[in-house]
């Protein structure tokens, strides 16, 4: 059903044809706030600069449409979320980058060059990047016991193959504040890795007082279903027309329909055929009465 207040149908992308349910986006949130609260506060002491980290938002795209919103050049970081399989990206900006090196090597920030990094300058973004690693391990530990490991740091997301075009991907930005570099930096998590861990949630037997709850929702949705009004149409058999035949009618032209008489008319439900009935009136009002589907006739074998 659709919350639009048309009443029109939602759109379903063939491409993604499961999606994360309201329930698994809470999840994933309450776990990405606390990475973020956690990285924020490790940001300040590590860096020694006011800095914060807040949640901007969770969505499901294809890795392809994640790349294509990615800068040029940015920082990868190629993460493994043992056990669990597959690769998790961090993405942060460039320019934010350089800033928190600046500030670990004593600088005051401002603007920094565009460049790859040194050699000097690699092992302390490695060491800063393990660090706000163990943040998310913090903040997913009451979804699952992961243990990130970073495997290495690209620069061009372009030639990065870290998943097939079409997969499906979890996407969560953050507002990253480092001084007064601001950027938007975002974790990439497979959509086949997260899943099962999310389902793995729902399935823990809840309290009685939860389960209360639940069971008291369902009742309400059920009920609020049964009462919703729904569109039923009674439909004669469709019939083909050229188009010409149809540019030349005019008020009081006859159509034949070529429905036949012994054949009931279809009752459907947003093109759902789910009964069938006769025409007819009820006083002065249109009507139909429903009777039993029509049994296709069967097919007799002759003998010679």
């Amino acid at each position: 059903m659709s919350r639009r207040g048309t009443g029109g149908p939602a759109p379903y992308d063939f491409r993604r044809p499961i999606k994360l349910s309201r329930e698994h986006v809470r999840m994933l949130q309450i776990a990405f706030e606390t990475y973020a609260r956690g990285c924020g506060t490790l940001l300040t002491t590590r860096l020694r600069v006011v800095s914060s980290v807040t949640l901007n938002s969770i969505e499901q795209l294809n890795y392809d449409e994640y790349v294509a919103t990615l800068a040029n050049p940015t920082i990868l970081a190629l993460v493994s979320l043992d056990p669990l399989p597959g690769t998790v990206l961090m993405e942060m900006s460039s320019p934010a980058v350089m800033t928190a090196i600046d500030h670990m090597l004593g600088g005051p920030g401002g603007p920094q060059p565009e460049r790859p990094l040194t050699d000097v300058e690699m092992p302390l973004l490695r060491g800063l990047l393990e660090r706000m690693l163990g943040e998310l391990r913090y903040g997913f530990e009451t979804l699952v016991d992961i243990s990130p490991k970073l495997r290495d740091v690209e620069y061009n997301a372009q030639f990065l193959r870290a998943h097939q075009p079409g997969d499906a991907v979890v996407i969560a930005t953050f507002e990253m504040k480092i001084g007064t570099e601001e950027c938007v930096a975002s974790i990439c998590l497979p959509f086949n890795t997260i899943l099962p861990v999310l389902e793995h949630q729902e399935a823990i037997e809840l309290t009685a007082a939860e389960q209360m709850t639940r069971d008291l929702a369902l009742r309400n949705l059920t009920s609020g279903l049964s009462a919703a009004p729904i569109d039923v149409a009674v439909r004669f058999h469709p019939i083909r027309m050229r188009t010409d035949d149809i540019v030349d009618l005019r008020p009081g032209d006859v159509v034949p329909l070529g429905h036949p008489i012994s054949v009931p008319l279809d009752v459907t439900v947003n093109d759902t055929v789910f009964a069938h009935a006769v025409p007819g009136n009820q006083g002065a009002r249109l009507a139909c009465l429903v009777v039993p589907s029509p049994q296709e006739p069967s097919k007799e074998v002759g003998r010679l």
